[in-house]
């Protein structure tokens, strides 16, 4: 059950016998309550307080807030009509090249500037990032070009680095059940994006979700990324339903990561299209000046040019969809 009150209530916190989870929220006290309350508390609560949402995840259900929830990442606002594009490196590598890329993808219309300094990588001796050094890179590029930074935490202590850097911060793959790092990211206040694990169902996806909710965090973005399945012939397989159901069930914002989902760039343009008619909120797309000399998915990250011309192709979809 679900109570939402205008301040903390000792009473209920009494009555409940510790069966709670008490949150605050844009102003609001919310408890999330474990069984019934006595009914003598029940009707001393203000009218329409009390809400009975059904499953695990009442705080990320789209119950709680039926319009859907929308969230800023600086001057770019994901759940409105608006499609937000998120793009840049894989992994910030130069002040060169993330300037070049920071400036190219915001003529084209990106509303935020993605880029890693820290990189969990399969292979121990693949390119781990720049750390605090790329930090500062991707905020030099933020402040001369006028764009919001995301870039992404790989563990608990990072995540005051990150927020002194960023507009926001990632939550990969990989860390999606590192539930040291959402409450981490909860407790921060820092808008959070975070991706779908690889082998991760909608359930586990919402309940990861959950755990920053529960910190006092509503500034969430979904990501679906793709999920690992039996087939080969792309780097994963973008779950475009899986992304309509968390938009149905959910009221966060959710983006797709068309990059991650193929691996491929002749494919990222058809992949985010159809992301975009199935109702995302937003697009993270890898771009990079010089893909074929790029230290981290080279093969995944499209040209300046090529973006433009995804950008153009995006634009139409989300034109016919009723977005913008």
């Amino acid at each position: 059950m679900i109570i939402r009150l205008p301040e903390r209530s000792l009473e209920l916190e009494s009555a409940t016998n510790g069966r709670f989870w008490r949150v605050n929220a844009g102003g609001r006290v919310i408890y999330v309550v474990k069984g019934g309350i006595p009914e003598g508390v029940a009707s001393t609560l203000p009218k329409g307080s009390c809400l009975d949402i059904k499953g695990g995840t009442p705080l990320t259900s789209r119950e709680l807030v039926p319009g859907g929830t929308r969230v800023r990442i600086g001057d770019a606002e994901f759940g409105g009509e608006r499609i937000v594009v998120c793009a840049g490196p894989c992994a910030v590598e130069s002040p060169e090249q993330l300037f070049d890329a920071a400036r190219r993808v915001k003529e084209a219309g990106a509303g935020v500037l993605r880029g890693g300094a820290f990189k969990p990588r399969t292979s121990p001796y693949s390119f781990q990032g720049l750390g605090e050094e790329g930090l500062k890179i991707l905020r030099e590029a933020s402040d001369e070009f006028g764009i919001p930074v995301l870039t992404e935490a790989t563990n608990a202590d990072q995540i005051p680095l990150v927020a002194r850097y960023a507009d926001a911060v990632q939550i990969g793959a990989r860390n999606m059940q590192n539930f040291d790092l959402l409450r981490a990211a909860g407790r921060s206040g820092i808008p959070v994006v975070l991706k779908r694990g690889i082998s991760a169902t909608i359930e586990e996806w919402m309940n990861a979700a959950e755990y920053v909710l529960l910190e006092g965090n509503w500034n969430v973005v979904l990501c679906e990324r793709g999920i690992r399945t039996f087939e080969t012939a792309t780097r994963n397989v973008m779950d475009v339903a899986g992304m309509a159901l968390a938009k149905l069930i959910s009221h966060l914002p959710v983006m797709a990561d068309p990059s991650h989902a193929t691996g491929r760039r002749d494919l990222i343009i058809a992949a985010s299209k159809a992301a975009v008619a199935a109702g995302a909120d937003g697009l993270l797309i890898e771009v990079h000046p010089r893909p074929e000399s790029a230290l981290s998915d080279g093969p995944q990250s499209l040209t300046p040019e090529q973006f433009g011309h995804l950008m153009s192709e995006v634009s139409s979809v989300a034109r016919a969809v009723g977005r913008s």
